[in-house]
């Protein structure tokens, strides 16, 4: 975490002033830092995670028990499990560039911790985890609804997207789609890659990210967008 990105700061983006920092110094705290710092190994935001996944847990099934009341517990269940999954909490943590706040180890900061979707995923399960032990319920639910149940369209689409886009050219159009690689850069340990989405001989989306996975999955996003813009509908909540 550098200067610019303070824990002042980060209170100012989640809109929530700590009464004990300590809480949200924690939650944003990786086991590679206590580890490379030689401090308690209980000072990292894995307890903090297990918290708060259990209050989004709570937060997300009372927020789709009153949304959909005519809909069962399985298909709840699976709504549930595609909301905070590990995408899509990643997906909010941009949101709060909550990974450049991160406390991280050098071979964990070399390696690109700070962009990865299994850390910024469980850092947003960590801080929702402080807030609710500083200030209770109501302040984690609120973060909850206004930086994860916010805009559930675009966020569906997005960690939704592969699947969605697949289904809607293969299984509507009838067309065919593939990936192409369109640029591989940096070392082994932090590349970049950017992809498009190409339908036939239309290129529908360009993406980048440190994975071909998740350059493919901007890709689709993009491209989906794109389809959306044309009148295309797609499942929603």
């Amino acid at each position: 975490m550098s200067k610019k990105y303070s824990l002042e700061l980060l209170e100012e983006r989640i809109g929530y002033q700590f009464h004990n920092i300590a809480l949200l110094k924690q939650a944003i705290t990786h086991s590679s830092y206590t580890n490379e710092q030689k401090i308690n190994k209980a000072r990292h935001y894995e307890r903090l995670e297990f918290l708060g996944d259990a209050v989004l847990e709570l937060v997300s099934s009372e927020f789709l028990f009153a949304a959909h009341p005519d809909v069962q517990e399985g298909e709840l269940t699976k709504m549930r499990a595609s909301m905070v999954c590990e995408p899509a909490l990643a997906f909010c943590a941009k949101d709060l560039e909550l990974g450049q706040f991160l406390l991280l180890g050098k071979g964990e900061e070399s390696t690109g911790g700070r962009e990865r979707d299994s850390i910024t995923s469980d850092a947003m399960e960590a801080v929702t985890g402080a807030i609710f032990l500083d200030g209770g319920m109501e302040p984690a639910k609120a973060f909850i609804n206004r930086f994860i149940l916010s805009d559930l369209e675009n966020k569906q689409l997005f960690y939704d997207s592969k699947s969605n886009l697949q289904e809607l050219i293969q299984g509507k159009l009838k067309k065919d789609f593939h990936y192409e690689l369109m640029e591989e850069s940096g070392p082994e340990h932090d590349k970049t890659f950017v992809v498009d989405v190409v339908m036939e001989e239309e290129r529908l989306g360009r993406g980048t990210g440190r994975t071909k996975k998740a350059a493919e999955q901007q890709a689709a996003y993009h491209a989906l967008l794109k389809l959306r813009d044309r009148g295309y509908v797609f499942k929603k909540y």
